[in-house]
């Protein structure tokens, strides 16, 4: 159970638009999350004039391979929620099945219970929800899913819950059960990263660590991407980029510590032969 902490002055809903813009690729999703948080505006609006507004459900199911940034939109889209006055706090709890069920008759409900009341006033993000479909009639996985669909709606004015996982076990999931499939009825679909979003990805980090890549070495780097891409199961996208980075600075380190003296530049570049160490093509 992992909780992130609310910055400690709130940003606008501008910035936090801004903040979404920001992101690598995504396109759909932001459009999405723009339209959403439209919805949710004119339906406030709506109601201040004592017009009818239709019932709406603001949870959602984010759809999509590990890696693609769902975790992050989840996050922004609390935040943003809380922005535009629908949630009173706006914090993002994160848990998957572990967290919420136990191996002991009862302790599922008060586990599920647990998290459902560290989550009031904010989202709850529940990835790879799928693992919770019952696996046979004993599985406590179906008690976890009846507490959560009874907490969604004892607390339907302070809780938003955000389902995440692979789209086929995700559609499946949802349409397992009717107390799920008629509170989950909005889907995001998170499309994997393109080879040029994923070295935009790995550029964004080098910008954030301050390094600078040294001629020649962005054509290795997008190779070492798409190599390491060519195996979608354990590459995992933006996760796999980082795993690239990671990889590239251990052979920089190697490099840079076996250097009698090292200039403030060596410390931010990065050079061919540390992507050709990473690859393994260089001893």
């Amino acid at each position: 159970l992992e909780e992130t902490p609310l910055p400690e002055s709130e940003p606008t809903l501008e910035e936090l638009l801004a903040e979404l813009d920001g992101l690598c690729g995504l396109e759909q999703v932001k459009q999405d999350v723009k339209s959403l948080i439209n919805l949710v505006k004119v339906r406030r609006l709506r109601e201040e004039a004592g017009l009818p507004v239709p019932p709406m459900s603001l949870h959602l199911v984010f759809l999509g391979n590990p890696g693609t940034g769902k975790t992050t939109v989840a996050r922004l889209l609390a935040r943003l929620y809380h922005a535009i006055g629908v949630l009173p706090k706006g914090q993002l709890v994160e848990v998957d099945r572990s967290g919420l069920v136990a191996g002991f008759v009862g302790q599922t409900a008060l586990k599920t219970q647990e998290v459902l009341q560290s989550a009031l006033g904010g989202v709850l993000f529940l990835d790879e929800a799928y693992a919770l479909a019952p696996a046979s009639p004993t599985d406590y996985g179906r008690e976890a899913i009846e507490v959560l669909l009874k907490g969604m709606e004892d607390h339907r004015k302070d809780l938003v819950v955000i389902v995440a996982g692979y789209s086929q076990l995700m559609e499946k999931f949802i349409h397992s059960n009717p107390g799920l499939e008629s509170r989950f009825n909005r889907f995001l679909l998170f499309e994997d990263y393109s080879p040029d979003e994923m070295l935009a990805i790995f550029r964004m980090q080098c910008k954030k660590g301050c390094y600078q890549l040294a001629e020649g070495t962005e054509e290795l780097v997008r190779d070492y991407i798409n190599e390491e891409n060519g195996d979608p199961e354990t590459f995992g996208n933006a996760r796999g980029v980082r795993n690239c980075f990671e990889h590239i600075l251990v052979a920089q380190n190697n490099r840079l510590a076996a250097m009698e003296s090292v200039t403030k530049d060596d410390l931010m570049t990065i050079i061919p032969d540390d992507v050709l160490y990473a690859r393994g093509k260089l001893d």
